[in-house]
């Protein structure tokens, strides 16, 4: 049986910190796991700057509220779900994650957990497991699941290598570059094409 582990910012969402970035005018927090491959070192460099300007869970949920999905990707995935079960496993937040699943018509979704203080600070975070996409994909496979994975950053590439097929999707040059066994696709029906063709 098989199942598609999809990445969720930048291949079906744009990336929450991007937008937060424009929102606030401060462009640091515009870094995400595309540019920065060591998530924890990421995720303390922009707590460190929320701290800084006085920015918590409040602030970024108002951003949040605003973004819609990427055009075609509500209706990909609908597409994708009607032949295949399909995961998202992203390193985003619960937090952050429910109004965009709301959006995309409820799929399921694998992430991690802000902790959050009284006045709404974010005080730190949890992750499910480490390594959470190539962990999940290898307990997926563990339990009889085939799996067929697609993302577009540093953080993702260990659940595509490690899958039966894996698709670059929106990636950038880099990694892209780095990469060069692993078919990158710009448009939902190519990825949509692939990931049929890997069934």
């Amino acid at each position: 049986m098989n199942v598609v582990c999809l990445d969720l910012e930048g291949v079906l969402v744009p990336e929450i910190w991007i937008e937060f970035s424009k929102a606030t005018g401060i462009p640091e927090l515009a870094r995400t796991t595309r540019d920065e491959p060591d998530y924890d070192k990421l995720m303390q460099f922009r707590l460190d700057i929320l701290e800084k300007n006085g920015l918590g869970l409040k602030e970024i949920q108002d951003t949040i509220a605003t973004i819609d999905p990427m055009p075609g990707a509500r209706e990909f995935l609908d597409e994708l779900r009607a032949i295949t079960q399909v995961i998202i496993i992203s390193d985003t937040f619960s937090q952050f994650a429910q109004p965009l699943m709301k959006k995309l018509g409820w799929p399921t979704i694998f992430c991690n957990e802000l902790v959050v203080d009284e006045n709404g600070k974010i005080a730190d975070y949890k992750m499910r497991c480490e390594q959470s996409k190539l962990t999940t994909v290898r307990a997926l496979q563990s339990c009889g699941m085939e799996t067929i994975a697609s993302g577009d950053s540093f953080n993702d590439l260990g659940m595509i290598l490690n899958s039966k097929a894996g698709f670059l999707f929106r990636s950038t040059d880099a990694i892209k570059a780095d990469h060069p066994e692993l078919p990158a696709y710009e448009e939902y029906d190519e990825l949509l094409a692939a990931i049929k063709a890997a069934l």
